[in-house]
Formats: C-alpha cells, sequence, structure tokens
C-alpha cells in the first residue's frame, strides 16, 4: 500500500543548508535494465582528509530522506558526536519506481520480479559501484520510509548482510514479515544494528505490526545485536522522520562520541582501575567497528586526566604518555603526562625535567611553553 504524499515529498525536498556537497549520478544497471538516478553527499572532509575512509550510508526514498539525514549528520559532525559518512540516495518517485521496487509475493513476502531485481541492484551494483569510486569504510547501514524500510529487512535475511546497520522508519512490511525479522536479528551470523519506529499518529495498521515486532526483538539477548525501538508522541507518519533520524544516529554511534558527563560518572569513575587503558579500548572499537583511524581527542586525554587524580592511580599517566606520543607526536602532550605523574607521585626532580622537556616541544590545546615553564618554576621554588 502506498502511504507516500507528493505534498509531503514537496516539503522534505526544500533546501536545506548542508554542508555536504551533493551531487546528482547514475547508475547503469543490468539487474534493472535501465539507469537509475542517485544523490551522493560528499563530507566536507572528503577531499580535504586523502587518505581517511568514510562509513556508507545508502538510503531508500533519496528524494526526501536525503535532506532530513545530510541535516542531523552535518550538525552531529560539527561536534564530533557522528562521523562524517558518505550519503548515497536513491530516486524512487520521479516515475513512480517506490512501488515496483518493492514488489513482492503477496503470499511468501519475499521479493519478486523488478523487486528480486532491485534487491540485487542495491547489493551486487550500487554498493559495489560506490565502493570503486569513493573510499568507503567497512561499516554500511541501509534506510527507508514505510513500504521502502520494509523492503530494506530483505538484507536481513542473509547469514552475512551487506549492511551493518538498519534504520526503518515506521516500516510497512510484507507478508509474514513481523515474525521473521526477530528471528533474523537472532541468526544473523555478524554485529548487527537495527532501529525501528512508530508514533501515535503513525498508520494504526503499521503501527500494530512493529510494536509487535519490538515485543519480541527487545527480548532478544544476542551479543552481537544492538537494538532500539521508539514509539513517538504527538508524531504522524510523515513527522516521525524528523523525530526519529537524530535518535538513531546517536543511539548508532555512541561509542564514537567524546567522552560525555554520563560516560564519565557511570563508567570511568567507577573503575577500580585501568583508566588510560579505556581511553585505548573506546578508540579500538572505533577504528574496528568503522575501519578508520582517528586521534584521540585532546578533551578525552582530560577526562581520564580526571579520573587518574580523583582515584590518585597516578601511574597510569605512564600509559596516557603512551597514548600521548603515539597520537600526537613532537607534541608536548606526552611530556606533560609523565611531568603529572612525577608532580602527584612527589618526584619533583624528574617533574620538572619532564616539564623542561615538554617545553621544547610543539604546543597544543591549552598547553604552552609558557605553561610549562611556570610549573617548572612552581616546583622548583617548592
Amino acid at each position: 500500500m502506498r502511504y507516500f504524499l507528493p505534498i509531503i515529498a514537496f516539503l522534505f525536498c526544500a533546501p536545506f543548508a548542508s554542508a555536504q556537497n551533493t551531487v546528482i549520478d547514475s547508475v547503469t544497471s543490468k539487474k534493472l535494465n535501465e539507469v537509475r538516478e542517485i544523490s551522493i553527499a560528499l563530507p566536507p572532509s572528503y577531499k580535504k582528509d586523502k587518505d581517511r575512509k568514510f562509513p556508507l550510508l545508502i538510503l531508500l526514498d533519496g528524494e526526501y530522506l536525503m535532506p532530513a539525514f545530510t541535516g542531523a549528520l552535518d550538525y552531529g559532525a560539527y561536534w564530533e558526536d557522528i562521523p562524517e559518512m558518505i550519503v548515497v540516495g536513491i530516486s524512487q518517485n520521479k516515475n513512480n519506481e517506490r512501488d515496483t521496487d518493492c514488489t513482492y509475493d503477496k503470499e511468501t513476502g519475499l521479493p519478486e520480479g523488478k523487486g528480486n531485481n532491485f534487491f540485487d541492484f542495491i547489493g551486487t551494483e550500487l554498493v559495489p559501484s560506490i565502493e570503486k569510486k569513493y573510499r568507503v569504510a567497512p561499516l554500511k547501514l541501509i534506510a527507508g520510509h514505510d513500504i521502502t524500510a520494509g523492503f530494506a529487512h530483505y538484507f536481513l535475511y542473509k547469514d552475512f548482510p551487506v549492511f551493518d546497520g538498519y534504520i526503518m522508519l515506521s516500516p510497512d512490511y510484507p507478508t509474514g514479515m513481523e515474525e521473521q525479522i526477530p528471528e533474523r536479528l537472532e541468526k544473523v551470523q555478524k554485529p548487527i544494528w537495527y532501529y525501528h519506529c512508530t508514533a501515535d499518529g503513525d498508520v494504526k495498521k503499521m503501527a500494530t505490526r512493529i510494536r509487535k515486532v519490538d515485543e519480541t526483538a527487545k527480548t532478544i539477548k544476542r551479543e552481537g545485536l544492538r537494538y532500539r525501538f521508539d514509539d513517538f508522541k504527538g508524531a504522524s507518519h510523515y513527522s516521525l522522520v524528523l523525530y526519529a533520524i537524530p535518535n538513531a544516529l546517536y543511539e548508532f554511534f555512541s561509542f564514537y562520541q567524546p567522552i560525555s558527563s554520563n560516560e564519565f560518572n557511570e563508567k570511568i569513575v567507577k573503575l577500580e582501575q585501568g583508566y588510560a587503558q579505556y581511553l585505548a579500548d573506546k578508540y579500538e572499537m572505533i577504528e574496528k567497528s568503522m575501519g578508520m583511524k582517528m586521534k584521540i581527542r585532546l578533551n578525552d586525554f582530560k577526562a581520564i586526566e580526571a579520573a587518574i587524580v580523583k582515584n590518585k592511580a597516578y601511574n597510569e599517566y605512564d600509559l596516557l604518555a603512551q597514548l600521548a606520543e603515539k597520537n600526537y607526536p613532537r607534541t608536548m602532550l606526552a611530556d606533560y603526562e609523565m611531568a603529572q605523574m612525577y608532580e602527584r607521585k612527589g618526584d619533583n626532580a624528574k617533574a620538572i625535567k619532564s616539564y623542561m622537556r615538554a617545553y621544547q616541544m610543539e604546543e597544543i590545546g591549552d598547553l604552552t611553553k609558557d605553561m610549562m615553564i611556570n610549573k617548572a618554576d612552581e616546583l622548583k621554588r617548592q
């Protein structure tokens, strides 16, 4: 059933201020025997950082989901809460492709005809072509709205799906899918992140089925599954999209975000030891999950310094200094961390030497040469 309204598409397709460079391109598909229009939004850092790879987000209903997603991504990336991503939107409303793309057998609930060809187009033509042309990290996500969200679930029917993350906005399921989704979330043989939502103003028939999926899916305890469901109050089938996108992205990339006061108080400070190792593990997980190396944020160094001081675990400054040397060589950060360790432990002579070594290195953040001299002079007076 088609729930898409042209007026809503117009509203969503209105110009949005985006820092991402969006271009219109096309892909010649042998599976579909046609040329399909796509929109590609490259992140601001794509041309600046030529060695960096970026996660890939494929958007069904690209005409109206594209501006909504790129706006949220731009905002999150500005605060370093969400990584920059390559976003590819598939046009599906120009010639009414949306319905035919999602064709399925009413008895089996499986894609048939053009629906089967469209499924193959995404997995075997579109994604490989984007990977060949652009620097794509291993992490791949897909998103859709109502019937396209329902269709995107077919990728979960594979034991090793093309996509790692699924953002399903008020999905309209094909026949029998609400029973099959929880089963697939439990059995898929790779880590999967799954988000879906509905609202009190959603289409009632769809909302009932979506809530039924949640009742079963939230009981799944598989280690590799990260799951979230939202049921919005005061939202419609269309407005829930703008509620859901930031919720979904911030939930998925919680591991990527800078250390927050909540993470500091609820996780880090409560550790008996291993504060610096927590920081190393956090960024190792980012690298493994996203296939990208990322420097440890300076504010995250400060958070671990605060935890070390609070718990008087001064020996941990040593590992923190090693992390500083690895992430910011030729700067004064590593020597500053060692100086802090010696000073806290009462070894002023070694602390002074470390501050003076730091003085000879490059300034970084709020660490300055004047600061190093002043700290060394203060210890000399003591």
